[in-house]
């Protein structure tokens, strides 16, 4: 079986207007575009410098100094990607003229409240928006979907994430502020694949804690568990304080059938990132072994190909893109349900 592991094409290419300079930009969205023959034509951040560096390295002819600056000279046909901390995003979006296209990174603000007035802007606006949930274009998932669509794996029972890696949480300063953390900004992205393969569970399950190893962060580590019905369940659990090096490290997506099963390997967090090996295989009923599926690429850059492609079909008059901001903030429910449930906790006795 061969799977599809690409984005299509967008039929139109639109300039693209970047605002934010962080390392996300630098590792992802820029490469992406580059890949993609995308045009950015302006980068800005609040650390000027660090825009005109990273526009140098990548070509891009104009580093306005002010965000203002930036959206009074931006093409009337652009899109705007912006790659700021999630509470940024509402103010940058009242900031747009009326009618833009926007891409948010990830999450769409910190907290369900935010998700909602972000949400409420794009309405007053007319701002037509998606959250950047680039994990359902990566190149694994892709091969992924398409070989549950065949339905060789039978009826799907149990869905697992697990993380057990060492992050370097201080690569991102922002973080240390934020009133949520590990599942708002890390976790989600397993909850929001789920959201797409499975739909809306019944049942909701969670816990974040502090990591001593990271004392001024909300949480560094997490539980979810999400059921549906009787026979499915799925669940994400993440550690990123593990210090014993890389022999037994983990970042997989493990999807078992009635019929077989599905392992997916994602190593941007196996030693984040330059990144571990990725791979996908999938076992079915009378196979003596495993079948690896050949890859075409990893999350980083090559997921980021998708949600800009899908916006761009959007602004030529196409579908909007399965991130659009009113399925999004359905993630950010889940979201905000895991943290209820995190926070109903008590200790017995």
């Amino acid at each position: 079986m061969t799977f599809s592991q690409s984005p299509t094409p967008p039929k139109v290419k639109f300039p693209i207007v970047c605002i934010g300079a962080g390392g996300i930009m630098r590792n992802a969205h820029l490469p992406a575009y580059r890949m993609c023959g995308f045009e950015v034509v302006s980068l800005s951040d609040t650390k000027h410098d660090l825009a005109q560096d990273l526009a140098k390295e990548f070509g891009i002819k104009i580093v306005p100094t002010t965000l203002e600056e930036q959206i009074a000279t931006a093409p009337k046909d652009a899109i705007f990607d912006l790659a700021v901390p999630a509470a940024a995003h509402a103010n940058i979006l009242r900031q747009l003229p009326t009618g833009s296209f926007a891409l948010l990174q990830k999450p769409m603000g910190e907290t369900l409240a935010q998700a909602e007035e972000i949400l409420s802007v794009c309405e007053e606006r007319n701002i037509c928006a998606a959250v950047n949930f680039q994990l359902r274009w990566a190149p694994y998932t892709l091969a992924l979907k398409s070989l549950l669509a065949t339905g060789k794996l039978g009826e799907i029972l149990d869905v697992e994430f697990k993380i057990n890696v060492h992050t370097p949480w201080a690569d991102w300063y922002f973080l240390e502020l934020a009133p949520r953390m590990e599942m708002v900004y890390h976790s989600i992205h397993y909850v929001d694949l789920i959201r797409d393969l499975l739909g809306e569970p019944h049942r909701v399950w969670a816990r974040a804690i502090k990591h001593p190893d990271a004392p001024k962060l909300e949480s560094s580590r997490s539980f979810i568990y999400y059921e549906y019905g009787d026979n499915l369940r799925a669940t994400v659990s993440t550690y990123h304080a593990h210090k014993a090096g890389p022999k037994h490290q983990q970042s997989y997506l493990k999807i078992e059938g009635t019929k077989g099963c599905a392992f997916m390997q994602m190593g941007l967090n196996l030693n984040y990132p330059r990144g571990g090996e990725d791979f996908l295989e999938y076992w079915l009923d009378g196979d003596a072994d495993w079948t690896n599926v050949p890859l075409e690429g990893g999350w980083f850059p090559h997921a980021f190909r998708g949600p800009m492609s899908a916006m761009m079909d959007w602004k030529s008059g196409g579908d909007p893109p399965s991130t659009e901001v009113h399925g999004s903030i359905h993630t950010m429910q889940l979201v905000e349900d895991a943290y209820r449930a995190s926070d109903s906790m008590r200790v017995s006795g």
